[in-house]
């Protein structure tokens, strides 16, 4: 399968860079086609214009602010996306991602008239996060997991009817342990290297 892994952390030496790489070794391992987009190592700019923003709901195709990432995203089978939980969502560089990338006539078509929107991203069969969060467990599930619901919930109605879902979070981060951080990395590449 091929695999965009779309990753999100600003601090190159942070655990979730060890993630990262427990990700791409598992996929490898298992035989996966890993396409890595490290959106702060590329520079990516998250923050939409007012012009873009006023074209949104009319844009081609040709005319994708990102073309590259386009390319990237029509060639995926699966995608999965490595991020710290900030404020119990995703980092502000990922949602300007999803802004600015996930638009019409790459992931979903507006219709004329009335009616739902059609998913254009029926090619992706496995959607998954892997994260950190500060908070406990019992804490993130009070709050809803807004980054988890985002993607596993709102972008999974674009993908593929019998698209699989992944979910896995190391809790508790600010308290976490050399243990605790390397339970998590064998967690992960058991889980991936069964995909």
């Amino acid at each position: 399968m091929r695999i965009l892994l779309v990753y999100c952390h600003p601090v190159p030496e942070s655990f979730c860079a060890s993630i990262r790489d427990t990700v791409v070794q598992a996929l490898a391992k298992a035989g996966h086609e890993v396409d890595l987009l490290d959106l702060y190592a590329e520079g990516f700019d998250p923050v939409m214009p007012a012009d873009e923003r006023r074209h949104y709901n009319e844009m081609k195709l040709a005319d994708h602010p990102f073309p590259n990432h386009a390319e990237r995203l029509q060639a995926a089978e699966g995608l999965l996306f490595v991020y710290p939980t900030w404020w119990y969502g995703m980092p502000a560089m990922l949602k300007g991602w999803l802004d600015r990338v996930w638009t019409p006539e790459l992931t979903f078509r507006i219709p004329d008239g009335p009616g739902p929107i059609e998913p254009l991203m029926t090619h992706i069969n496995l959607l998954g996060v892997i994260t950190t969060c500060g908070a406990p467990r019992w804490w993130s599930y009070v709050v809803a997991h807004p980054g988890k619901r985002t993607i596993l919930r709102g972008m999974r109605a674009l993908c593929g009817k019998r698209c699989r879902r992944l979910f896995m979070a190391h809790y508790l981060m600010d308290k976490s342990t050399p243990e605790s951080r390397a339970k998590f990395l064998t967690r992960i590449e058991k889980r991936l290297t069964r995909l």
